[in-house]
C-alpha cells in the first residue's frame, strides 16, 4: 500500500471574530503579555491547594495544643513586656533620627552651618535677585481691576445726578433696540436687522410689503448730542419703505348734493405730514402701520364694490369709493395719503370738523377689518374636536335638521364689508332724520311739550327713541308716549295702546303722524279734564269729517256740555291750523216756540261762537279751558 503524505497545519492563532459579505476575514488580535498571564491563571485550580493548606494548619494546631498540654502554663505579664520592648525600640530610632538631624556638617555660603535635615521650619530654597521694574508693573496689574470698578461707580452716580438735575444721558442702542422687540417683530438677516409692519400674523391677507430696517444711528464722536426739547436723540434709525412713508387716514362722508351730512375719520391726521428724519422711530413704525392699514382696508373695500351688483352701481375712481345710501344720498369712502413736503396726495377732500363727525362709523371701520382678519385664524368657533375645520355649526346641523334650499343659501350668504358700511349709513341718516323731525316739532310746539330720550343700548344698525307727549302742568291726567324703533331703511312706531305702525324713510311721512298724535292727544286731555272738572262728553271724534279740508290727516275734536244742559263747548283740534274753542248755550229763545209745540227742544243750544283763547289767561289749552269750564258753571 502506497503511503499517501497528510500533512497537518496547525490552527490559527487569532479566532476568527467575523467574516463579511466579500468574504474578508476579521481575526481578533493578539493578547498582551498581561492579557495571556492571567488567561494562563485561568488554567490552575487553586481549590485543591487551599484544602491542603487547611488541613496541615489543622494538623499543626493539634501538635500545639498537645505541646502546651505537656509544658508550664504561659506568664500573665509576657504580652506587656512585649509591648515595652517595642515601644523602646521606636525611641531608640526617633532618637537616632534627631541626632543626625541637629549634627552640623560644615557652613554653607552665607556662613551658615549644614544640617542633613531641618523639622522646625520650611525648606528653604535659592534666594533671587529682586527686580524694581518687574515688582512695579506687577503692583500696575493688581491696580487695575480696582482702578476699573471705581470709575464704573463714579459714572453710575454721575449718571444719576444727572437724572436728578433732569438731564438725561444718551439711550443707548441696545437698551432701545430691546425696547424695539417688546412691541414689534425683528430678526437678523446677514448684518442687518429687518422687522416687520403688516398684520399677517393676526391674519391680514393683504400683499403689502411692511419690511422695515434697523440700524445705529450715526453720532458724532467728538461732541456730545445735545437734547432736543429735553431729550436726546434716538440711538436707532429706522428705514420704512417710500410707499409707507408720511401719513394716511380714510374719510368717509355721507352728503346729499354739495351738503355734508356726516362724516368719519379713521387714521392718525395731524394737518401737516413731518419730516420722517426729525421723527422719533416709535411715532414712524406707528405712521407706517397706519398706512398699511389704510391701505389694506380702502383696497378690500374697492374689491368689493367692483364685485357687487347694487340697483345703483357703486363707482371706483381713482382713491375714492362712492356708492348709493338712498336715492338722494351718497356714501363717499376716500383714501388720503399725505407725504412730507407734498399737499394731500390722492385725497380731494378737505379734513373734517369735529361737528359733523361720526363715532360709529370710525368704530365700525375699524372693527369690520379687524372681524374679517381673526376669520381667517380661526375660520369656525369652538365645536367638537371631531368636527371638520372651516365649517360652521349651522352647516354641519344642516343635515339631521333636514335644512331646505333656502336657508343652505342663506348660510353660504356672507355680507362683506361695503354692504356692512353702507347700512350702517343708512342707519344713521336715518336716525338724523328722526332727530330732526322731533328736534324741529319741539320747537314749533309749546303746547304740548314733546320730549325725547335715546336709549343708550344700541347697535350701529337699530337704535330706539322715546317720546313723550305732555301737557305743563296735567301730566298727571294726561300723557301720550311713544316708542320709535329706527332701523335702516324703514321706522317701526309702537303706540301706547299697541298699535304698530311703519313708516318709510321718508321724514315726511313721520312728521305727519306725530303731528295726528299732538291733535288726538289734546282731544285726549278736554276729555280727561271735563271728567274731572264735572263736565259731561256728548260727542268726540279722531276723524271730524265736517269743517276745512286738512291738507294731511284729519281733525280731532269732542263736544263737552255742564252738569245743567245750559252751557256747551266744542273744541277742535286740527294738525295744520291749530286748536280753537265754541261755545253755545240753551236754551235758545223763542224763536222755536212758535214752530215746535215740544218743550224738549227748547234745550237747543244757540248758534256757537268762537272763544279768543289768546286773551284768556293761561300757559296752554287745558289751563284756559279749566278756567272757562270753572267760569261757565258759576254762571
Amino acid at each position: 500500500m502506497a503511503t499517501i503524505p497528510v500533512r497537518i497545519e496547525p490552527p490559527g492563532e487569532n479566532t476568527v471574530i467575523e467574516v463579511t459579505y466579500d468574504g474578508q476575514e476579521i481575526t481578533q488580535p493578539p493578547l498582551s503579555m498581561s492579557e495571556n498571564l492571567s488567561k494562563q491563571a485561568r488554567k490552575i485550580d487553586f481549590s485543591q491547594e487551599a484544602e491542603m493548606e487547611v488541613e496541615e494548619e489543622e494538623e499543626e494546631e493539634q501538635e500545639d495544643e498537645e505541646m502546651k498540654s505537656f509544658n508550664q502554663p504561659v506568664w500573665p505579664w509576657e504580652s506587656v513586656r512585649n509591648q515595652l520592648r517595642d515601644a523602646l525600640t521606636e525611641f531608640c530610632v526617633a532618637s537616632d533620627v534627631l541626632t543626625i538631624a541637629t549634627k552640623e556638617c560644615g557652613k554653607d555660603q552665607g556662613g551658615n552651618p549644614k544640617r542633613y535635615m531641618v523639622l522646625d521650619g520650611p525648606v528653604q530654597g535659592e534666594q533671587t535677585e529682586q527686580k524694581p521694574f518687574v515688582q512695579l508693573l506687577a503692583m500696575k496689574k493688581s491696580l487695575e481691576v480696582p482702578s476699573k470698578i471705581l470709575i464704573q461707580g463714579a459714572e453710575h452716580l454721575k449718571n444719576l445726578q444727572n437724572e436728578t438735575k433732569g438731564v438725561r444721558a444718551p439711550e443707548d442702542f441696545h437698551i432701545e433696540l430691546l425696547r424695539l422687540r417688546q412691541n414689534w417683530r425683528l430678526k437678523k438677516v446677514g448684518n442687518s436687522i429687518l422687522g416687520d409692519l403688516s398684520y399677517r400674523t393676526a391674519g391680514s391677507q393683504f400683499k403689502q410689503s411692511g419690511v422695515f430696517e434697523v440700524t445705529k444711528a450715526d453720532d458724532n464722536l467728538d461732541s456730545q448730542p445735545q437734547p432736543v426739547h429735553g431729550k436726546f436723540p434716538s440711538a436707532l434709525k429706522v428705514t420704512v419703505p417710500s410707499e409707507l412713508e408720511g401719513i394716511a387716514y380714510i374719510q368717509v362722508m355721507i352728503q346729499r348734493d354739495n351738503e355734508q351730512l356726516v362724516s368719519a375719520t379713521l387714521g392718525q391726521f395731524s394737518g401737516v405730514a413731518h419730516n420722517s428724519t426729525d421723527m422719533h422711530w416709535k411715532n414712524k413704525l406707528e405712521a407706517a402701520q397706519n398706512v398699511l392699514f389704510c391701505k389694506e382696508l380702502f383696497s378690500q373695500l374697492a374689491r368689493e364694490a367692483v364685485q357687487l351688483q347694487a340697483p345703483i352701481p357703486h363707482m371706483v375712481v381713482g382713491s375714492q369709493i362712492i356708492a348709493s345710501v338712498f336715492p338722494d344720498i351718497q356714501l363717499t369712502i376716500s383714501l388720503c395719503h399725505s407725504t412730507a413736503g407734498e399737499g394731500k396726495k390722492n385725497s380731494g377732500t378737505t379734513p373734517p370738523s369735529r361737528n359733523d363727525h361720526s363715532d360709529v362709523l370710525e368704530h365700525s371701520l375699524f372693527q369690520l377689518l379687524r372681524k374679517v382678519q381673526a376669520s381667517n385664524i380661526n375660520p369656525d368657533g369652538p365645536s367638537l374636536s371631531s368636527a371638520p375645520i372651516g365649517i360652521p355649526r349651522k352647516r354641519r346641523a344642516a343635515g339631521p335638521e333636514s335644512a331646505d334650499r333656502h336657508s343652505l343659501l342663506e348660510m353660504t350668504s356672507t355680507e362683506t364689508l361695503l354692504e356692512q358700511i353702507v347700512r350702517q349709513a343708512q342707519h344713521v341718516v336715518l336716525r338724523l332724520r328722526t332727530i330732526f323731525v322731533l328736534d324741529t316739532l319741539a320747537r314749533e310746539f309749546k303746547d304740548p311739550l314733546i320730549t325725547s330720550h335715546w336709549s343708550t343700548l344700541s347697535s350701529p344698525t337699530c337704535s330706539s327713541v322715546k317720546v313723550s307727549i305732555v301737557s305743563a302742568g296735567y301730566d298727571t291726567i294726561n300723557k301720550t308716549q311713544l316708542v320709535i324703533h329706527v332701523g335702516e331703511k324703514m321706522q317701526r312706531v309702537i303706540c301706547k295702546d299697541g298699535r304698530v305702525l311703519n313708516f318709510s324713510y321718508e321724514p315726511q311721512e313721520l312728521r305727519d303722524f306725530i303731528l295726528c298724535q299732538l291733535a288726538q292727544h289734546q282731544i285726549s286731555g278736554v276729555q280727561n279734564l271735563a271728567k274731572v272738572m264735572g263736565w259731561q262728553v256728548l260727542s268726540s271724534s279722531s276723524f271730524l269729517g265736517g269743517g276745512a279740508v286738512e291738507p294731511f290727516g284729519s281733525a280731532a275734536g269732542c263736544m263737552l256740555g255742564n252738569s245743567r244742559g245750559t252751557r256747551f263747548l266744542a273744541v277742535r283740534h286740527s294738525p295744520q291750523s291749530n286748536y280753537s274753542v265754541y261755545m253755545g248755550q240753551a236754551p235758545a229763545g223763542e224763536q222755536h216756540s212758535s214752530i215746535v209745540q215740544d218743550n224738549k227742544w227748547e234745550n237747543l243750544p244757540s248758534p256757537f261762537k268762537e272763544v279768543k283763547l289768546d286773551k284768556m289767561d293761561g300757559k296752554n289749552l287745558l289751563g284756559k279751558l279749566e278756567l272757562l269750564m270753572a267760569a261757565l258753571s258759576t254762571s
